[in-house]
């Protein structure tokens, strides 16, 4: 039993990538699947999709790869996090559709609680701020929505999980409810100092505490498989978010660490060891990961467009036809233009948390055409980024090297990591596995299998695929942010 299976459940899709001893890929499956929108503002997903295409890209990766059962040591799980599911424990029968962590239905509850004068306690507690994004007020919502879902909560027939708790359940046919603490932290129900469900806000929120999930270490035993699913028990042993488990396979493990994952959005992770940090600059205080009971806290910065703006250059303007095109037109453009991107398609995220801005550009002349925009929308990565970081220095002090490691897939781009590289005046590490999320899941299952080394031992096994130095003068780079920064003001304004 020399490999390990990490399961990747995403917004989109599900991946399975199996990884040898060395954590080393040897196969991947991926499935998309149906997103649904019952009304502006509302994601769902049906719950039958999550569990299905895991269990096809499991078996698909296993059979690609000509591993059976037997050889798997362990099965690590990495999922989106946030996205809500209520299900009957007698039956296992979801109540309603997934609530996706993008859905803003709950926004009336949170400016309801809001005006109560509720968020610093809920802050103080969680690390989180009051917003739709976390699961709190979709359990609320769905129990006051969905027929006798309430009472039969209190009647402890109800399970409530984020997507980790759902395949457990699944995969165990029924047997273990649990999650890790790097979930439950983004629960907005879960006191990230004393480890514990917050009986306070449970009922603010009027969620039974009945209805919560056992809560675990990201490497600990979550149970085996059902035999049938894949032909023998297989124990499933690391669990972790997704960008948790990102900042765990950048083996981000020293205070002072951080990493940037760069998909859809961005989301940056600044490791504060046992230091719980409360954040004055709207950041959000988490847990990075917990080992032997001990959490690791961060804090974490969202981006909601990074390299969604390039999907709108392809699928909006239709000015290019692959994301690989940005950079070849980024080289070509009049840098002397300057043109400035601020894109708040589904408004601005830290530090800023606007929701109700909308994006804008500025700077255009008769001569800006495809390459300017081009060049902007990956210049725009790069500014947000320094605004997170700023951010985080400013809450956090001084970091431990300077150094931003990065993966996802814009990280692919040399032109947006020189460019990032440049306007945050540090160091830019993007790795040779760039699979990090994957990696991270199957690093803690392999860590609590006994067949992965400590934390010291895996960042030994960290590889640099490249190193990117700033190249821009000190006056130029902030000339230029200062321009990014009255730009991101007259959008607020607008």
């Amino acid at each position: 039993m020399t490999h390990i299976l990490a399961i990747d459940q995403g917004t989109t899709s599900s991946r399975a990538i199996l990884f040898d001893a060395g954590l080393r890929v040897v196969a991947s499956a991926q499935e998309e699947f149906v997103q649904h929108y019952p009304h502006p503002g509302w994601v769902e997903h049906e719950p039958s999709d999550l569990w299905s295409s895991v269990a096809a890209t499991a078996r698909a990766v296993m059979e690609k790869a000509g591993i059976k059962a037997a050889g798997i040591a362990a099965i690590g799980i990495t999922n989106q996090r946030e996205t809500t599911l209520i299900w009957d424990r007698a039956t296992g029968k979801p109540i309603h559709n997934a609530v996706v962590w993008q859905d803003r239905r709950t926004a009336d509850i949170c400016d309801a609680l809001k005006a109560a004068g509720h968020e610093p306690m809920i802050t103080a507690r969680t690390g989180l701020l009051l917003d739709p994004y976390f699961s709190a007020t979709k359990v609320k919502w769905l129990l006051d929505h969905v027929d006798g879902a309430r009472a039969r909560a209190e009647a402890g027939k109800l399970a409530f999980g984020t997507v980790d708790s759902w395949l457990i359940w699944n995969l165990t046919g029924g047997r273990v409810h649990a999650t890790d603490a790097t979930n439950a932290a983004r629960t907005m129900l879960y006191n990230i100092g004393t480890g514990e469900w917050d009986a306070e806000i449970c009922a603010l929120m009027g969620v039974p505490v009945s209805l919560l999930p056992e809560v675990k270490d990201c490497a600990a035993d979550f149970g085996v498989t059902r035999a049938d699913l894949f032909g023998r028990e297989i124990p499933i042993l690391g669990v972790a978010g997704d960008q948790q488990a990102a900042t765990v396979g950048q083996a981000c493990f020293a205070p002072g660490m951080m990493k940037s994952t760069y998909g859809t959005g961005c989301f940056a992770l600044l490791n504060t060891g046992a230091d719980r940090v409360p954040s004055t600059h709207r950041l959000l205080t988490t847990i990075a990961y917990q080992l032997n009971g001990k959490p690791t806290y961060a804090l974490e910065g969202s981006i909601f467009i990074a390299g969604a703006v390039v999907q709108w250059l392809r699928d909006g303007l239709k000015i290019i036809r692959h994301a690989s095109e940005t950079q070849a037109l980024a080289e070509a453009a009049d840098e002397a233009q300057g043109v400035i991107l601020v894109p708040a398609f589904t408004g601005l995220g830290a530090p800023y948390w606007r929701p109700d801005c909308r994006g804008a550009v500025y700077g255009l002349t008769r001569n800006s055409g495809p390459a300017e925009l081009a060049r902007a929308a990956l210049e725009s990565v790069g500014y947000q980024t320094r605004d997170l970081l700023d951010a985080m220095r400013a809450d956090w002090g001084t970091t431990a090297d300077g150094v931003l490691r990065v993966d996802g897939g814009m990280s692919a781009s040399d032109w947006a990591m020189q460019f990032l590289s440049d306007i945050l005046g540090a160091p830019v590490d993007r790795p040779q596995v760039t699979e990090t999320t994957a990696l991270g899941a199957a690093y803690l299952a392999g860590l609590q299998a006994g067949i992965c080394g400590s934390p010291e031992d895996f960042a030994k096994s960290w590889a640099l695929d490249r190193r990117f130095q700033p190249q821009m003068d000190a006056a130029k780079r902030d000339a230029n942010y200062a321009r990014w920064g009255r730009a991101v003001q007259a959008t607020m304004t607008i």
